[in-house]
């Protein structure tokens, strides 16, 4: 966490949007709340329609996510990868990355990149958004998604 630069973006006026939202299931007492704070997010810009679907881990992410960039105006996708004692942990953060980025540019959708990438279950916890956390990145991730989404509108007008 740099602690510096955040543009500390409240909410934005995306009403009449379509997000989707997909979470992985590991760990998922972090997961299921930055889903709610993602939802509060949407909520407080103004959306109302919300799809929300759940998959096994954070690989598993971006494919969901791309099918729901086909139906949706945004998405946020969200997780958590805590790096073990392995390589393990570079790979799956290397494709999640990729992935969605690839996503985003493929379908032309933005596409949120909330997945958590800690080497503590602490750090973790500090990003989820509970509390006593430092930083909320299920409600950043929705918001700055939301303000893409809302750029590549206003871009699309003639």
């Amino acid at each position: 966490m740099a602690g510096f630069g955040d543009p500390h973006m409240e909410t934005v006026d995306a009403a009449g949007l379509r997000l989707g939202i997909v979470g992985s299931r590991w760990h998922a007492d972090l997961v299921d709340h930055m889903i709610e704070r993602a939802r509060a997010a949407a909520g407080a810009c103004g959306v109302e329609d919300v799809v929300v679907v759940r998959v096994s881990g954070s690989v598993e992410l971006p494919i969901v996510a791309q099918a729901l960039a086909r139906r949706c105006d945004a998405v946020v996708a969200l997780g958590v990868v805590i790096k073990g004692e392995t390589d393990h942990f570079k790979y799956v953060n290397d494709a999640v990355t990729s992935g969605l980025t690839r996503v985003a540019l493929d379908e032309q959708t933005p596409v949120a990149h909330g997945v958590l990438t800690v080497h503590s279950l602490g750090q973790a916890r500090d990003r989820a958004g509970l509390e006593d956390s430092v930083e909320d990145k299920g409600w950043q991730s929705t918001v700055a998604v939301l303000d893409a989404a809302l750029t590549l509108r206003e871009l699309a007008k003639p």
